[in-house]
């Protein structure tokens, strides 16, 4: 199973990195999000599944650096300084500024995913009920990102190119309400739905590892 995530993972990161989203991200606020999404709710809690628990987890090799609680405030700082209207700004038309976005986002989703799922089976009891509270955390502080995002009475960045009228039509602020919804959905559930695994192999098993049988 860990290779079957690990596959599943790197065509994710494909699919967010060499298709269309940077391209589109440019001009339209909800490309950006949902390649921000891809990363770090989709690719990156897929790699930790293919790496956590193996002889390549460094939570196992260094289990104090990886604290869940520690890394979700780590991505709090990160994602939260992204979407502020400088540093978007910068992303979205700087390749320099883009790529460490990317960067940033990556590292800080395998960081906080590797130190829910990772570390040694001997104490991974303490782990998960670490991991449950780093992970809903992170999708308490995604939700409130999102729905601010969703919500705001009016376009807290200059996304799009006014003269080309937006994305497909898109009015600034609709654009910005959908990049807020899809960071509801996707962000706030698999964080939230990556807690209750924990949760409910914390209560089945102290020493649940089900990758350790694959």
């Amino acid at each position: 199973m860990r290779r079957v995530f690990l596959v599943l993972g790197l065509l994710t990161l494909a699919a967010a990195w060499l298709g269309p989203l940077p391209l589109l991200a440019r001009d339209a606020f909800f490309a950006h999000m949902t390649m921000h999404m891809a990363v770090v709710a989709v690719a990156a809690p897929l790699l930790a599944l293919g790496v956590g628990g193996g002889r390549f987890d460094p939570a196992r090799a260094a289990p104090g650096l990886f604290a869940p609680v520690q890394a979700s405030l780590v991505e709090l700082v990160i994602v939260w300084a992204w979407h502020t209207p400088a540093l978007h700004h910068a992303a979205r038309h700087h390749q320099t500024a883009f790529i460490a976005e990317q960067g940033m986002f990556f590292i800080a989703g395998v960081y906080l995913w590797l130190s829910a799922f990772g570390g040694d089976r001997s104490k991974i009891k303490n782990r998960n009920a670490a991991g449950v509270v780093g992970l809903l955390l992170t999708a308490m502080h995604m939700t409130l990102l999102g729905a601010l995002l969703a919500l705001a009475p009016r376009p807290l960045y200059t996304h799009v190119n006014e003269r080309a009228g937006g994305f497909a039509g898109l009015a600034p602020l609709d654009d910005q309400h959908l990049g807020g919804a899809i960071m509801l959905l996707v962000g706030g559930l698999s964080y939230l739905l990556g807690g209750l695994w924990l949760t409910v192999r914390l209560l089945r098993d102290p020493y649940c590892a089900p990758l350790e049988r694959s």
